[in-house]
């Protein structure tokens, strides 16, 4: 297939330009495509979750190893021109919205009723669009329960993020939150120019494996705590949290509970592994 080409002749019949609005390069390196619907595991019995598809060139590639996929697009425009590309295929749903206003898991129940299927997993792959990653990771790895794997294109750095190891300047929020959510791991490093038009930055492809191996006695509490630690990074845990008010808690109270666990006071947020912020939240 000649990605490069078919986007070419699409951007002209539609006289399509990259909406920097929403973040849009088209990826049109056949070689990464082919790769990406490679690491994701696609099966005939999967359901694919496709965000921001765009010209559909990661689509063409997903419609003929899928059962059946979810195509999630914010840009009318593209509305258009996603129809018109694939006119002959039946095994997928296109819908106009913004997909952290969608509610996937109901969607998909939808589908397998329509079509009377149950598929044997749920899986996320999509190009995503790296102003709002973040945002749609969480949402993705929090409120959808239908959803088995993610293999996603971000910003490289956002990936390194993703997987960062404790004491590191990437360790953060997200770091955590993927690692209690899931299991990450950077599959493939994608050059800018893959996609026209070229991005500023070089860009990763992500895999996460859904799982829970944590036990956590309040979820909520837990979120609140590495959000608060990770508020002022510089400083020491115990202060940070402290001064963003966590649990209501003041400092005598949250240095008795660091020393109970044996947790040093002079700490910062990104030296503490998760187990430690867990150990936190259950101790409280």
């Amino acid at each position: 297939m000649n990605t490069l080409n078919i986007t070419k002749k699409i951007m002209s019949k539609f006289d399509i330009r990259a909406n920097k609005r929403y973040g849009q390069n088209f990826l049109i390196d056949d070689n990464v495509l082919e790769n990406i619907v490679e690491v994701s595991k696609i099966t005939n019995e999967d359901l694919v979750i496709e965000i921001g598809p765009g010209l559909g060139n990661l689509t063409e590639y997903i419609l003929t190893k899928c059962k059946y996929a979810l195509l999630v697009e914010i840009d009318p425009k593209m509305i258009e021109v996603l129809n018109y590309r694939f006119n002959d295929k039946d095994n997928y749903k296109l819908i106009n919205e913004d997909v952290l206003k969608v509610q996937i898991d109901k969607i998909v129940d939808e589908i397998e009723n329509d079509i009377n299927f149950k598929f044997k997993n749920v899986k996320v792959v999509a190009n995503l669009p790296y102003y709002i990653t973040t945002p749609i990771l969480f949402k993705l790895l929090e409120d959808e329960n239908r959803i088995d794997t993610i293999t996603v294109m971000v910003q490289k750095e956002v990936a390194q993020r993703m997987v960062a190891s404790t004491k590191s300047k990437d360790y953060g929020i997200l770091t955590l939150m993927v690692d209690y959510f899931s299991h990450a791991n950077i599959e493939i490093i994608v050059p800018n120019s893959s996609f026209i038009p070229e991005p500023d930055v070089t860009s990763a492809v992500v895999s996460l494996e859904k799982r829970r191996k944590y036990e956590v006695n309040n979820e909520k509490l837990f979120f609140e705590l590495i959000h608060k630690a990770f508020a002022q990074r510089r400083k020491k845990m115990t202060n940070s949290l402290v001064a963003n008010k966590f649990n209501n808690m003041n400092k005598e109270e949250i240095e008795n509970l660091f020393n109970k666990l044996g947790i040093s006071l002079n700490t910062r947020a990104e030296e503490l592994e998760i187990e430690k912020y867990i150990e936190i939240v259950n101790n409280i």
